[in-house]
C-alpha cells in the first residue's frame, strides 16, 4: 500500500556548493530529446535549494536537444558496446557524479549490472534491481509476470508458437518486438497468412486489445516503500509517447500499480506501466518500464516529483514523496527547438 513518510532515507555525503548549500552532479545517459525531464530536476533542485550540475550523454550530444541545455554533455558509445559502462564510469569519476539517471530500457540492464562499480565512485544509478529490469524488458516474460500475479494482461505468445497454431488465437493479433520501445516495429497483423516468414530479431504476438490506453508512473523509494502511483490518460499519441494526456485518480489503475509494485522483486525509484482500458471498463496491462516514461513531465507537474524526490533520496534530505498530485491537469505537447550557433 501507499506509504506517506516525513523523514528521509538514510543520510549520505551531503556535499557543499556556494554559500553552504548542498550540491549535486547528475548525469542523465541517452538523453536525447527528454528537455522536459532535465527540467524537472533543475525545478525540483531549485525547490530544495540545492546548487545542481546537470551533466548528459548520448551517442551524437551535439544532435541532442537535452544535450544543449545540460550543463555539459559527453559523447559515448551505444549502450550495447563493450565500452559504454567504462565510458560511464570515467565520466563518473572525472566528474564526482553522485547520481545516475538512466532514460531508455537499452541502458538499464548494463547500469544495473554495474551497479557496485558505480557505488564505489559514490554514483548511485537510479534503477531498480537487474531482476526487475530482466521482466521489464522481455514482453513475453512481463506478460508470464503479470499473469502470475493475477493482472490482468493480453494472451502472448512467441511467433513461433502462433505459427504452429494460428487457430487457437482470434485474428487480427499484435505483433511486436519482444526487447522494443517506443512502439517499434509493431504492427496488426490481419490473418495467419500475413504474419512474416522469419524475424530479424525474437517477436512475439499478443492479443489485440480495444479502448483507451494508459500510463501509469510509479515511485519506490530506497527501502522499497511505494509512495506514489499516477494514472495518466494517453489521448493522443505519437511516435510511442504520449502527445496529450491527462492525470486521473482510477482506483483499479492504483490497485493494479500496488500490486506490481509489491510484486516486483527490488523495484526501487521510478517505474511505470501501460494498460488498455475497454469500454465495459476491463483494463489489460502489457507493458511495464523500469524508467521514466515520455510522459512522465505530466506527472510532474501535477505534484508527483519523481525527480525532487531522486534528489531528496540521494543527498538523505527529508522526503516529501506521496501521493498527493492533482487529477485532471491536462498535457499538450507541441513542437519546439534549441538552436545551436555555429
Amino acid at each position: 500500500m501507499l506509504t506517506q513518510i516525513d523523514t528521509g532515507d538514510i543520510a549520505l555525503d551531503g556535499v557543499k556548493g556556494t554559500g553552504g548549500r548542498k550540491r549535486l552532479t547528475m548525469l542523465v545517459t541517452s538523453a536525447g530529446r527528454r528537455v522536459a525531464l532535465l527540467q524537472a530536476f533543475r525545478r525540483g533542485a531549485e525547490q530544495l535549494g540545492v546548487e545542481l550540475e546537470l551533466l548528459a550523454c548520448d551517442l551524437e550530444p551535439d544532435l541532442s536537444a537535452a544535450c544543449h541545455v545540460a550543463d555539459e554533455a559527453f559523447a559515448v558509445p551505444p549502450a550495447t558496446d563493450d565500452g559504454y559502462v567504462d565510458e560511464l564510469l570515467a565520466i563518473c569519476r572525472r566528474r564526482h557524479v553522485q547520481l545516475v539517471i538512466p532514460t531508455i530500457d537499452p541502458d538499464l540492464e548494463p547500469l544495473a549490472n554495474a551497479h557496485d562499480r558505480f557505488n564505489t565512485l559514490g554514483a548511485e544509478i537510479a534503477a531498480s534491481a537487474p531482476a526487475v529490469i530482466d521482466i521489464a524488458r522481455d514482453k513475453l516474460k512481463t506478460a508470464e509476470f503479470l499473469a502470475a500475479q493475477g493482472v490482468p494482461t493480453p494472451r502472448t505468445e512467441t511467433l513461433a508458437a502462433v505459427r504452429e497454431n494460428p487457430g487457437s488465437w482470434t485474428w487480427p493479433v499484435l505483433l511486436k518486438p519482444r526487447h522494443g520501445s517506443s512502439g517499434r516495429a509493431v504492427s496488426i497483423v490481419q490473418s495467419p497468412a500475413d504474419l512474416p516468414p522469419g524475424e530479424d530479431e525474437p517477436m512475439i504476438v499478443q492479443t489485440l486489445l480495444h479502448g483507451e490506453e494508459w500510463t501509469v508512473s510509479i515511485y519506490i523509494d530506497n527501502a522499497g516503500r511505494l509512495r506514489a502511483v499516477v494514472p495518466h490518460r494517453r489521448i493522443k499519441i505519437r511516435a510511442g509517447e504520449v502527445e496529450k494526456g491527462v492525470t486521473r485518480r482510477a482506483p483499479r489503475l492504483i490497485e493494479i500499480g500496488e500490486k506490481i509494485a509489491a510484486a516486483l522483486p527490488g523495484a526501487r525509484g521510478v517505474l511505470c506501466y501501460q494498460a488498455m482500458v475497454s469500454p465495459d471498463g476491463a483494463a489489460n496491462v502489457f507493458e511495464i518500464n523500469a524508467r521514466f516514461g515520455g510522459g512522465y513531465p505530466l506527472a510532474d507537474h501535477a505534484g508527483a516529483a519523481f525527480a525532487r524526490w531522486l534528489i531528496e533520496a540521494r543527498l538523505g534530505m527529508p522526503s516529501s514523496a506521496g501521493n498527493d498530485w492533482t487529477e485532471d491537469v491536462v498535457m499538450l505537447r507541441y513542437d519546439a527547438a534549441i538552436f545551436v550557433e555555429p
